[in-house]
């Protein structure tokens, strides 16, 4: 384990806020990193240069040195070098990297993050700018900013910026990326604040298309009865990143209609968001109401893109780019003793909703996904595994879009959590 960072005593210019951290290796990429610092300066922000570089001489002398960045890390840079094993290199400087950023802004020095690499220095930069807080400025032009960008953003808001070409050298396109990117970081530093939203309790809510009418219904209620709702879209992002607040203390409750990414992550569909979904609530005490929304499908992309052994299944065209798949009785089962066993380990109030009437739009009588069977795997399953446990089951004879069950759910998480409060205030 790394020791308690401890920032170089060097001579850091004298900054005027606002201020940014340029991270990244100026031993390859110190040209580009002096281009980016003087049209931040130009914009009237100030930097911090921090090097990661192993490699050589830097080419811009930084505020924090790559010595001092590795170890803060926890090595030795002369010792990196002479390993020369890249791997062990980038952990410690990954490390170092964040250690050192993060130091930076707890301590008010800097208001804003940017770095720019190809795959090796966006990955390290990203596991730096990934621990900042939410809302912090943070751009990363990166040559890996296309495609599937998970492994870097996370559940953050950090941005990436299409470098277009590599980043090697200054040409008429890189500068104007890298001159782009500056004045995006600028005016984002320089911005008003938006204001926090107040004091008002914090409700994470999951939503589907086909539970919209539910959540939309009991997000109103939640308003009126005083909460700020923050609603996540199910598509594996949102769940990772409702998982992700939860975990953060963002949320006092949680309305978690829409379950639907235990499926994917069963069978394989396009919107998994992980073995993690539905435990931050559990672990953390967080109150929670659970219902089983559109627990009814596997999500695939396009029609020609689902997988052949599952072609002869009941699919359904929910747009040109999303296709639909019936969950059979035998994966309804397996979903259902998941979500109760997940829900079951909660160390707080909890409660678990059955809308008998149907778990998503397509699923009532005369839908495409109308099916007894499956729904009865599904419901002996959540019963059978909450059996014994300390978690409300209620069993309503509603659609789960039915706007009387919607008010009711959010009815009810209310009283759990000022029944949380209650109990807090008496400790």
């Amino acid at each position: 384990m790394p020791p308690a960072v401890v920032l170089p005593a060097v001579v850091l210019p004298a900054v005027v806020l606002p201020a940014v951290v340029l991270l990244g290796a100026m031993d390859t990429k110190g040209a580009e990193y002096s281009f980016v610092r003087d049209r931040l300066r130009a914009a009237g922000v100030e930097t911090i240069t921090v090097d990661f570089g192993v490699l050589g001489t830097p080419l811009l002398s930084a505020d924090i040195s790559s010595g001092e960045v590795a170890e803060a890390g926890g090595g030795d840079l002369e010792q990196l070098r002479a390993d020369a094993d890249r791997g062990a290199a980038m952990a410690i400087m990954a490390a170092g990297s964040a250690a050192v950023v993060k130091r930076l802004v707890a301590e008010g020095r800097v208001q804003g993050a940017l770095a720019l690499g190809g795959t090796g220095g966006t990955s390290l930069a990203a596991a730096a700018f990934r621990e900042l807080p939410l809302g912090f400025p943070r751009i990363i032009v990166s040559t890996a900013a296309s495609g599937d960008t998970a492994q870097y953003i996370g559940e953050t808001d950090l941005i990436l910026v299409p470098s277009i070409v590599d980043i090697a050298g200054l040409n008429r396109i890189s500068t104007k990326i890298l001159g782009n990117a500056a004045a995006a970081l600028s005016g984002m530093v320089n911005a008003v604040p938006v204001p926090d939203g107040g004091s008002r309790p914090l409700v994470a809510a999951s939503m589907f298309g086909v539970t919209t009418p539910c959540v939309t219904r009991a997000r109103e209620r939640l308003e009126e009865l005083g909460y700020e709702v923050l609603v996540f879209h199910m598509t594996g992002s949102g769940g990772r990143a409702m998982e992700s607040l939860i975990r953060q203390g963002y949320i006092d409750g949680v309305l978690d209609v829409t379950t639907t990414e235990l499926c994917d992550n069963l069978v394989g569909g396009v919107f998994s968001a992980g073995a993690d979904r539905l435990t931050a609530a559990a672990a953390g005490g967080i109150p929670q109401v659970v219902s089983l929304g559109a627990l009814d499908m596997v999500n695939w992309g396009a029609i020609d893109t689902v997988p052949a052994q599952f072609r002869d299944r009941n699919l359904y065209v929910h747009n040109s780019s999303v296709t639909l798949m019936r969950t059979t009785p035998e994966e309804s089962s397996a979903i259902g003793a998941e979500l109760a066993g997940k829900v079951a380990a909660s160390t707080a109030e909890a409660v678990v909703v059955l809308p008998l009437g149907g778990v998503s739009a397509l699923a009532g009588p005369g839908g495409p996904f109308y099916d007894p069977a499956a729904d009865a795997a599904l419901f002996d399953a959540v019963r059978s595994g909450l059996e014994g446990s300390a978690v409300d089951l209620v069993e309503r004879p509603e659609h789960i879009n039915d706007p009387e069950l919607a008010v009711w759910l959010a009815d009810r998480l209310h009283a759990l959590i000022r029944q949380a409060a209650t109990a807090e205030l008496q400790r």
